[in-house]
């Protein structure tokens, strides 16, 4: 693991000596508090609608979003319910569609508006069939200390609460590697 880690760090200085990887708020057009603030990854703590919990979601979703300097970001909330299992090698449509209830999965880019307190997910993949008629979606947001956010989905009742976690190095490598491949392919 020592071996990994060092190697992992040495690639990451090399490539940013040459240019390949360097501060994503150097590339990126927010450069505020706010927008510091996001990048990481969030643990869901709880999601509930006009303050009553969602019957869709369960009593204890769990859930992850991501946001990374380069201005990409991922989201994944799992309902808090039993494995939806399948009969065959792959999955009836009555299988799929109830495996799919209440969860949701998405990435894009992000962008914050600090003054308005509202960050905006323009999704450029959804697990949600349709989801192309309004692939941007906003959610205010308040930061409760540093390591806790909630958002407010613009247009209902909904509440997020999120948890920032900690990142391991094995992770962080996995990241680095990730943030190469989103830059190479634009």
């Amino acid at each position: 693991m020592r071996i990994l880690t060092k190697m992992v760090a040495i690639s990451a200085s090399v490539l940013m000596s040459m240019g390949f990887i360097g501060s994503a708020f150097a590339q990126s057009s927010t450069t505020d508090a706010d927008a510091r603030k996001f990048v990481g990854s969030w643990r869901l703590v709880a999601t509930t609608s006009d303050g009553k919990i969602r019957p869709e979601r369960g009593e204890k979703p769990t859930g992850i979003i991501t946001y990374l300097e380069n201005g990409w970001m991922a989201a994944q909330i799992q309902p808090d319910r039993p494995p939806i299992g399948m009969v065959g090698a792959s999955p009836s449509g009555e299988e799929a569609t109830a495996a799919l209830y209440g969860y949701t999965a998405y990435f894009g880019t992000y962008t914050i508006d600090a003054k308005a307190k509202i960050v905006t997910h323009h999704r450029k993949g959804n697990v949600t069939p349709g989801w192309e008629k309004n692939a941007d979606i906003q959610r205010a947001y308040v930061f409760d200390g540093p390591d806790r956010v909630i958002l407010y989905p613009i247009g209902n009742k909904n509440e997020l609460i999120w948890e920032r976690k900690s990142v391991n190095r094995l992770c962080m490598a996995s990241l680095l590697f990730w943030r190469l491949s989103m830059r190479s392919s634009r």
